[in-house]
């Protein structure tokens, strides 16, 4: 999830049509594996704070990266250094606390839904901070996510009617999307001169340090809790944090940024089916033609012609 100013060869990323589909398929498996991140979460609440369950996924993940790091090691210095640790304290702490929360307040379906807006989020904010050029019709396309995502926060089921959301928790979690935009744009510059793996691993390792810092300040951990709460967050922290980033970035390392957004609507589709099927949760008529103008949008923003 890295973009930079600078623009990506579609040529020397994607010759070969072999390399091109596990580029494919590494994404693909990224956006899938991201969207089962909201179903064990809300298992994780049974037992766990947000704090907690929070800090022990990256805890478990950073743990499974850490030879990953010490394989591929490579010392952050001056600007390096400090993007690092803009993209750990925003993209870790911060990014997974407020999203976190605000899956605590909303359900499943209503959180995946909101974060599709990501890919929008990503093209705005490398149109303003990038330079990246939009025309008026992707402008308009913007406009006409940011309210699918309306359609979505107002929302409502019947409360006798399984698990309902709350407008509260769906912005939480729209905040929480933009503080992963602000982790995107800021560490794709890393990306181009390092191994995905390597930026990968030590951006989730010093964030993650940072949220022990935090959790310790703030809230000190718990550690009695049931077998089948720590097997949601070990699923947590092994797949759908270790497995979705290294994925994601050897994948978007392999593939033009233009064309990978499209697999992150793999998320909000696997983590609304999740919710739907296994919690019972349902979706109101708004939220769900919500859901398919953002879908839509990410498609388009995804497959529109351009070399970015």
């Amino acid at each position: 999830m890295r973009t930079d100013g600078r623009p990506i060869n579609a040529n020397q990323n994607t010759h070969g049509g072999s390399p091109r589909r596990l580029a494919a398929l590494s994404l693909a498996l990224a956006g899938s594996l991201w969207g089962t991140g909201f179903f064990f979460g809300k298992m994780a609440f049974q037992e766990m704070s947000v704090t907690e369950n929070v800090t022990f996924r990256l805890l478990i993940g950073s743990v499974a990266l850490l030879p990953i790091l010490i394989r591929t090691w490579q010392p952050f210095r001056g600007r390096d250094l400090w993007i690092l640790l803009l993209s750990s304290v925003v993209g870790v702490p911060v990014q997974f606390l407020i999203q976190f929360k605000g899956l605590e307040m909303t359900t499943v379906s209503h959180a995946s839904l909101v974060i599709a807006t990501l890919p929008m989020l990503l093209a705005g904010g490398s149109a303003i901070f990038l330079r990246e050029r939009l025309g008026m019709v992707e402008w308009g396309v913007l406009v006409l996510s940011a309210f699918g995502a309306v359609l979505i926060a107002i929302s409502n089921t019947r409360p006798d009617r399984g698990p309902h959301p709350t407008l509260n928790g769906d912005l939480l979690v729209l905040l929480s999307a933009v503080a992963g935009v602000v982790m995107t744009l800021s560490t794709k510059n890393l990306v181009k001169d390092r191994d995905s793996s390597n930026v990968t691993a030590a951006t989730l390792l010093v964030g993650t340090g940072f949220l022990l810092f935090y959790a310790e300040l703030w809230q000190p951990l718990r550690f009695h809790f049931s077998p089948k709460i720590w097997a949601a967050v070990g699923a947590q922290g092994i797949f759908a944090t270790a497995g979705a980033y290294l994925l994601w970035n050897w994948g978007l390392a392999k593939m033009p940024a233009s064309r990978s957004g499209v697999f992150l609507n793999l998320e909000p589709v696997v983590g609304t089916c999740l919710g739907i099927i296994i919690l019972h949760e349902t979706l109101g008529l708004t939220a769900v033609i919500g859901g398919m103008i953002i879908i839509a949008s990410a498609i388009f923003f995804s497959l529109r012609p351009g070399d970015s």
